[in-house]
């Protein structure tokens, strides 16, 4: 009864939209089933029908609608089978369908569903769960463009769906890429859709679901580990979502975890981005009255200063006129004095927040520890901020004089304190730590723009009013780390505290006024004086923890003053009486000094320090390292001081042992030993001393220099390039192995050390093509130590650019390099050009440091490194064409290689890149370099080439002849080569002709030149070979029209046969292909915009040519990349830059591809297909009362198909394909059963992808062959007729053989077919006819076609019996 219906309950449609698109296909095929039955059933009972609940909408059905609901449904149902299989060209033109049920399920009447949206829910379930990642893309596309082309109605039900299934499906970075024919750099179509999406989706809410639906939103992106890629264009919606006050203070949260999300990524950049879009974000979404001032400051604390957040971007500027905007309408959180009315609340939060953060408790016992940064970082941003929106604040009132009233009052809380530090020696440790962190967060502050540091009116204010405690800071610093006050590990941490701020308060003093230098020179004085006498001292067999601390903090100290007296040569400090002393002592001091660990003994009467002991985080194997860390900087710092110095007397030599062959040896297995007990992290004043020891020991220490190298190459080896020491690490291992002495004495000596810096630079090579910038480091390096050597290499100027011959490997190699990347690595690539694209929009491409490690950069480097050089120079001719024979060696090694060569294949790319650095040397090399190898580029031109590095070729060789026009006999003996070496080629050699005008244009005698040219292209206009044919008459077009300008009348003979072949060609008719080729060749950019001499330019080669030879994108290097690229310069006055308009405006089109698809339909442009792929499903024949739990035989079995009584035997049939394949066409076509062999060829793989699941729909019997003779005859006496798929004497023909109703098809094996003792069982045989040479079909696909006529005959018999 209608009571029982089960159509009438929702839950029974909630379980089949669940089936229907549930994540395992069985489920989903009875959830169809189901949809199907109980449409099918509506459909005949004519009956009205709706579900008995408030989702009434979720299945109705109506007598008058009948014919519409019956559209949906059918439609409906045609979406889903179709999805099923899972091929996005059968799929993608049923997609437009998907409008049509928009149409068909929104009524008239304004925000009314006819049919509840969940159904629509499921079909992009369905396609956001998919394998396959291109219907999953289609599928977000299209969901996404709903509300941009619809005019839904109550986005509410879709608010689930988009938190659930959709962002989970946004996750997949692989979405996000660029579609073809979009320039590198450009957004991606996703994230695009993503941002009109979102936008136009939350403006269609109620206001008052708004904020609830967008702190969803941003919850999920914290509720898993988002790569990079999905999390910055998720940002950048939100970003882009118009202003509306909807967040509080948990949105904010929110988006605080979501940046804490985003710092596990790799990618600097892309995390700096995503920063700041979410910032854009809080700033554009957040109600200001929900939330405080201390909520807004806790946010911006988890932007990274260095990667999206710093003064002087515009997004600070953005945050600093939110900031003034809002000012009033923060929620309150600081009680406001009366006074204070009028102050803004910004200024006053800030107030409180420099006075609580000053203010510390009575201590009951001395803290070891030290506070944590954050408060020093937080109470420094805010400062910043303020003080930029009072300037902000004057600015628009007109105010140009500014008093800087708010900026004082924050200052001078922490000035007073500092001012008291000199003198008063009972300030609370606390107090003080928290004073100096907060006083060295503001002198770290940078600007970034401005040039002049005048025009930076905070920062100048700052730094004046930070003048005035200077003596007093540095006596305090002088009297902590002299006196016994620094005697825990814990203080080390304050160390490290008063020696980071020492160089910020000379740079302080450099930048405002030299008066306080004194007092500086005063300071080093000193503490140099103080550490060494501290360092000096003699320790007892169990040494206190005190006496060891206090020597680190003197061995830091040092190490300080060193790193100072570098970076600072304008102080002069070099003549500071204790610069002798401290040279002295290092230079006598026991290289890698380990301190004994101290005994605690002492420290047990101290609870306080003592746990302090027991729970540091620093143990005491790292307090040594630091310690001889600091012994190396101070070393590097010598052995560099005596590398510069001037030579010394012999009378001091034993004074000084470090300027002694003995020494030195001594310095450099030290500092390989220093290699094996320091962290990585802190290996680099080694790398810094070996840079100097190494030159003065390769020939006396070969073997330690050896050793050296191998230890510093398992350091960087071992460390991963997502650490941030390893580029650091990377950059000083390269200035050490490849420091201009290093490889000037190795080259000189010829010697083992020469032979491991060439396996070093083929390391480095291997290395890049996983570590993406390695190759960048060394290359740049070395060109500019080769071409521009520093003042310390002026000695070795004469050696500089020896090495780049000795070593000329790097060129080379950096010339081709450049991998083909993985789909991941090519998107994080993409996504880098679109973020660098938005410039200053985007704070992270000003704040994060340019790292120039796009692969490019190493061609560009070493391009512009060859453009420096100077023909006329010969140490820079006889490099030039040493790099000119090695890459036309390296093309033909590439040629010969028998790795496929097929177009954009590695292969194809570094040819491209050979002949592109050809060309760019071809006006350096002189006329006897290019007689001797002119015949290596002719050979090159007889190859097999791409179509890019063919364009290469023949542009080296009409730029040759043009140069050189008595090059052309040697061009000439290129034709007369048999046919059978000219076949693949010849077009090479004709499309030179095509440039003869600019050949013969510097020729004398230019009327016995084209006599020749014509001669040759004459016999090639006849050419059997259609191509060939068509090159041959683009030449004779040319040469022709030059012999008639200069009237040859040598050939006045053949005038009229010439005129009617290029007349013929003209007019030619028909409508093949011929005529468009002619037409396509004629418009094809090398034969009619290029002019070889006139286009030649960087710009040309690199990025115009290889784009119209349709390489790929990231095979085009743009001239911009060889602007940003600074680290080599190329003269104003280089004339080869830019291509002309002409070809640089012009579209891809290579005549010999255009064929392809010409008269195809753009499908993407079409709006609906007139006809569709539809799979057919045969419901009706489906029995009603299918028990869906049998197990799949079983269930085959009951399923019963049409009323076929074929059985397909297969038993002697042994490939897995084969009966997969069977396997499927036997479920199509209905057939009762399936008898195979053995029932374990079901598991295997390749019967499962041949079968696509047919074996859960099919009976399938187990016979093996040697049972088959027992089989047969059962199936006689059941009154089958056994039928053999054979060609025997008496077998009849298929066309010609009538199928009874119970048929039995034995199929041969795929060799032997069926075996005699089975022939004579047989009933009959039937063959297939056949017209060919081939005696025999595929067991497969003669079956197919035995089991298809069966099926045609009998559905032909049924017809005729209705």
């Amino acid at each position: 009864g209608a009571a029982l219906d089960a159509r009438r309950c929702a839950r029974f449609w909630r379980l089949v939209q669940r089936g229907v698109a549930a994540r395992d296909g069985l489920c989903r095929k009875r959830g169809r089933y189901l949809l199907q039955r109980a449409v099918d059933a509506a459909a005949a009972q004519r009956a009205q029908l709706r579900c008995d609940t408030r989702e009434s909408n979720l299945f109705w059905w109506s007598v008058e609608e009948s014919e519409t609901l019956l559209q949906f449904w059918e439609t409906y149902i045609l979406i889903m089978e179709t999805l099923e299989g899972n091929q996005i060209h059968v799929i993608k033109p049923v997609l437009p369908k998907l409008n049509s049920l928009y149409e068909l399920a929104i009524s008239g009447k304004k925000d009314c569903w006819l049919f509840h949206p969940s159904w629509h829910m499921c079909i992009y379930k369905r396609m956001f769960e998919s394998e396959n990642k291109t219907l999953m893309k289609e599928g977000i596309l299209h969901f996404l463009e709903l509300f941009e082309t619809k005019h839904l109605p109550n986005p509410l039900e879709f608010s689930e769906f988009v938190i659930g299934p959709l962002m989970d499906a946004l996750s997949e970075s692989s979405l996000y890429s660029r579609t073809p024919g979009q320039l590198m750099g450009a957004c991606s179509p996703l994230g695009l859709k993503l941002q009109k999406f979102l936008a136009t989706y939350v403006m269609l809410l109620p206001d008052e679901e708004k904020g609830s639906f967008l702190l969803k939103f941003i919850q999920k992106m914290t509720s898993r580990h988002w790569c990079a890629v999905p999390i910055l264009f998720l940002s950048m919606a939100l970003a882009n979502i118009p202003a509306c006050k909807v967040l509080g203070a948990d949105g904010l949260c929110a988006l605080r975890d979501v940046l804490q999300c985003t710092m596990i990524t790799h990618q600097i950049l892309l995390r700096g981005a995503a920063q700041c879009y979410l910032l854009q974000t809080a700033m554009h979404l957040t109600d200001v009255e929900k939330v405080s001032l201390p909520e807004v400051a806790s946010f911006l604390m988890s932007l990274r200063p260095e990667e999206s957040l710093r003064r002087d971007t515009m997004l600070w500027m953005e945050l600093c006129s939110w900031l003034q905007v809002n000012d009033t309408c923060f929620r309150k959180s600081v009680k406001c004095d009366f006074e204070c009315q009028e102050m803004s609340s910004l200024c006053l939060y800030v107030r409180s927040l420099v006075g609580e953060y000053l203010k510390t408790p009575v201590p009951e016992g001395e803290n070891c520890f030290m506070p944590d940064w954050f408060e020093a970082k937080l109470v420094a941003t805010m400062i910043l901020l303020a003080a930029d929106v009072e300037e902000m604040r004057n600015k628009c009132s007109g105010k140009s004089n500014i008093e800087w009233i708010e900026l004082k009052a924050f200052l001078n809380p922490l000035l007073d304190v500092l001012m008291k530090l000199g003198s008063n020696a009972y300030i609370p440790t606390l107090k003080t730590d928290k004073s100096l962190q907060l006083l060295l967060k503001l002198l770290q502050t940078r600007s970034l723009k401005c040039s002049n540091l005048q025009d930076d009116g905070v920062l100048i204010f700052i730094w004046k009013s930070l003048m005035t405690p200077v003596g007093s800071i540095l006596e305090f610093i002088l009297r902590r780390l002299t006196t016994n006050e620094l005697s825990t590990v814990g203080d080390l941490d304050r160390c490290d505290l008063y020696l980071a701020l020492f160089p910020e308060v000379v740079n302080l003093c450099l930048q405002v006024s030299c008066e306080k230098v004194p007092s500086i020179k005063n300071f080093i004085f000193a503490l140099t004086n103080a550490s060494i006498r501290n360092l000096q001292k003699t320790n007892c067999e169990e040494p206190k923890l005190k006496e060891q601390i206090k020597k680190v903090a003197s061995m830091s100290s040092l190490a300080v003053v060193c790193e100072v007296m570098d970076q600072k040569p304008e102080m002069h400090l070099e003549s500071l009486p204790s610069m002798d002393a401290l040279k002295k002592f290092v230079s006598f001091s026991q290289f890698n000094e380990v301190l004994k660990k101290p005994s605690y003994t002492e420290e047990k009467n101290s609870k306080s320090c003592y746990s302090c002991e027991e729970t540091t985080s620093q143990g005491w194997g790292k307090i040594v390292a630091r310690y001889v860390h600091d012994q190396w900087i101070c070393l590097r710092f010598i052995s560099t001081t005596f590398h510069t110095a001037e030579p010394v007397s012999e009378d001091k030599l034993l004074e000084v042992p470090l300027s002694t062959v003995e020494g030195l040896t001594k310095m450099l297995q030290a500092a390989s030993e220093a290699l094996t007990i320091l962290p990585s992290d802190q290996v680099l004043p080694v790398f810094d001393s070996m840079k100097v020891l190494v030159p003065k020991l390769l020939e006396s220490a070969e073997s330690l220099c050896i050793e050296a190298f191998d230890l510093a190459w398992k350091i960087i080896f071992s460390l991963s390039n997502t650490q941030l020491i390893f580029w650091p690490n990377l950059k000083a291992f390269v200035q050490f192995i490849f420091d201009t002495k290093v490889l000037a004495v190795a080259a000189s000596a010829k010697g083992q050390v020469y032979s491991k810096i060439k396996e070093i630079i083929f390391k480095l090579i291997d290395m890049s093509a996983t570590r993406t910038g390695v190759f960048n480091v060394v290359i740049s390096h070395c060109c500019q130590s080769w071409l521009f050597p520093t003042v310390d290499d002026r000695s070795a100027l004469t050696n500089a650019f020896l090495n780049a011959g000795n070593y000329c490997e790097l060129i080379t190699e950096a010339c081709v390099f450049g991998a083909v990347f993985r789909k991941d690595q090519r998107l994080v690539q993409d996504v880098h050009a679109f973020v660098e694209n938005l410039g200053e929009k985007c704070a992270a491409n000003v704040v994060t440091e340019s790292t120039n490690r796009d692969d490019h950069y190493v061609r560009v480097c070493a391009i512009k490194f060859l453009c420096l050089l100077d023909g006329s120079n010969s140490l820079h001719k006889m490099f030039m064409e040493d790099i000119a024979i090695k890459l036309l060696d390296k093309d033909e090694q590439v040629s010969r290689s028998r790795t496929r060569y097929y177009a954009n294949s590695l292969q194809h790319r570094i040819k491209n890149r050979i002949w592109q650095t050809l060309v760019v040397l071809l006006p350096k090399l002189d006329q006897t370099f290019l007689c001797e190898n002119l015949s290596k580029v002719f050979q090159a031109g007889f190859g097999n080439n791409q179509a890019s590095v063919k364009y290469f070729i023949e542009w080296i060789i009409i730029l040759s002849l043009h140069k050189y026009p008595h090059f052309l006999a040697k061009f000439w003996d290129c034709f007369c080569y048999d046919e059978e070496k000219l076949k693949t080629s010849i077009c090479t050699f004709l499309s030179v002709l095509s440039h003869f005008d600019i050949i013969i244009q510097n020729n004398s005698e230019k009327k016995p030149a084209l006599k020749k040219a014509l001669v040759v292209v004459l016999q090639w206009c006849f050419n059997h070979n259609f191509s060939v044919r068509l090159y041959a008459l683009i030449a004779l077009r040319k040469i022709w029209g030059m012999c008639k300008m200069l009237h040859v009348e040598d050939f006045e003979a053949l005038t009229p046969a010439i005129e009617s072949s290029l007349q013929q060609v003209e007019n030619m008719h028909g409508t093949g292909n011929a005529r468009r080729n002619w037409q396509r060749i004629q418009d094809h950019f090398f034969f009619a915009t290029f002019h070889p001499v006139e286009d030649y330019s960087l710009e040309t080669i690199f990025y115009t040519l290889p784009r119209l030879s349709e390489l790929p994108e990231d095979e085009w290097i743009p001239l911009c990349k060889f602007d940003r690229f600074t680290d080599i310069p190329l003269p104003p006055t280089f004339q080869w830059y830019h291509s002309r308009a002409e070809l640089l405006d012009l579209k891809p089109s290579d005549w010999s591809q255009q064929d392809m698809g010409s008269n195809v339909v753009d499908t993407n442009s079409q709006t609906e297909w007139t006809d569709v792929q539809k799979k057919i499903i045969p419901w009706k024949n489906s029995t009603p009362n299918l028990d869906l739990e049998l197990v799949f035989q079983d269930r085959a079995t009951k399923l019963g198909k049409s009323n076929s009584s074929l059985i397909v035997v297969a038993s002697l049939i042994d490939k897995p394909t084969n009966l997969g394949g069977l396997c499927r066409t036997s479920e199509i076509f209905g057939a009762s059963a399936l008898v195979v062999g053995s029932l374990h060829y079901l598991q295997d793989k390749q019967f499962q992808h041949l079968s696509v699941s047919a074996e859960q729909w099919l009976p399938i019997i187990e016979v093996k062959p040697a049972q088959l003779v027992d089989y047969l005859q059962q199936k006689k006496t059941e009154g089958y007729t056994i039928i053999g798929v054979e060609q025997t004497a008496k077998s009849f023909d298929l066309t010609e053989y009538c199928f009874p109703e119970k048929s039995l098809l034995l199929l041969g094996n795929e060799h032997e077919g069926i075996p005699a003792n089975l022939i004579h069982h047989l009933d009959v045989c039937v063959e297939i006819p056949q017209q060919g040479i081939i005696r025999s079909l595929n067991v497969h696909v003669s079956g197919a076609l035995l089991i298809w006529e069966y099926t045609r005959q009998q559905v032909i018999k049924q017809r005729q019996q209705k």
